[in-house]
């Protein structure tokens, strides 16, 4: 009588690290190897003098000198947090109403899907092409001057390519538009997400809809708000397609409008690596430190609430 052999056990605890390899083959070869690169390069003296390769020179520490103290980098820095906090503010506002609106039970708003469809759609437009119809709208002669004058408002062109506070209102105005929707899909699932009774039993108590708010929907909202500010702090402090466009790379007038990606990106352009690398290693220190503020002085206001 021949034994039957046994059935063969597979083994698929392995298999879990398989399907995970490709993620970090690809973070090891463009993030993490780029990243160890750039902190190695901000201690060296390396740039191009027309023809001649200066470098690469340890110089320790100097290239965090001479852009934290030599080149107007802090200047640079609150250029950004202006124009990030003009249009941030509209930005949470806006969204905070719609997603109320659209998730009022009781007003029982018809066609919200496409409403939430159209204002996505400002989302899923390139920022630069933005930028370009916003530069040609607003141009010495372009169609907003062109009603003005029309209207007898102004007796000549408004330049507003070049004037400092013109400049940051029409980029904050284009960072609104381009993700009011996207932030108010973020909370609208924030708010779906929250139990429906506790709205009812603050109605039962008497609460009108601006106490609700208050009391009930925003202290559930916080870790989204959280992530809102988190997520909406980095893309500000990486700002560069729309100023860069808007004042031709320069951040005119007199560099008012310079943000620190465009400083970062002149090093780049120039192959300054040396300065370049110490540009990007204190953002991401700041965008670390900022980050980790926020989220900690927000989950401790909720954790106090919730308790």
């Amino acid at each position: 009588m021949k034994n039957k052999s046994k059935p063969r056990k597979i083994n698929y605890n392995n298999w879990g690290y398989i399907f995970i390899a490709p993620f970090f083959i690809v973070f090891i070869i463009f993030q993490l190897i780029p990243l160890i690169s750039t902190i190695g390069n901000s201690f060296f003296e390396n740039y191009r003098d027309g023809l001649i390769q200066i470098g690469p020179n340890f110089i320790g520490l100097q290239n965090y000198k001479t852009v934290l103290f030599d080149s107007g980098m802090p200047r640079y820095a609150l250029n950004t947090l202006i124009m990030w906090i003009l249009g941030f503010v509209p930005q949470i506002i806006l969204s905070l109403l719609l997603s109320i609106w659209f998730t009022d039970t009781e007003l029982n708003l018809k066609g919200t899907q496409f409403f939430k469809t159209v204002i996505y759609m400002p989302n899923l437009i390139m920022a630069s092409a933005f930028a370009m119809l916003f530069f040609v709208i607003f141009s010495d002669m372009g169609p907003i001057n062109s009603i003005l004058m029309n209207l007898k408002i102004t007796d000549k062109p408004i330049r507003f390519m070049v004037q400092k506070n013109w400049i940051r209102t029409l980029v904050a105005v284009m960072n609104c538009l381009m993700w009011y929707g996207n932030t108010t899909l973020l909370l609208m699932s924030g708010i779906m997400g929250i139990d429906n009774s506790i709205f009812e039993a603050a109605r039962i108590d008497g609460a009108n809809p601006l106490q609700v708010f208050f009391k009930v929907t925003l202290p559930q909202l916080t870790p989204i708000l959280v992530f809102v500010i988190i997520t909406s702090l980095i893309g500000g402090i990486q700002m560069f397609d729309v100023p860069q466009i808007l004042t031709n790379g320069e951040g005119t007038p007199n560099r008012s409008n310079m943000t620190m990606i465009m400083y970062l990106n002149k090093h780049l352009f120039s192959k300054n690596y040396g300065l370049g690398g110490a540009v990007s290693v204190i953002l991401f220190v700041i965008t670390a430190i900022l980050s980790g503020f926020v989220y900690k002085m927000n989950m401790k206001n909720y954790k106090k609430g919730g308790r």
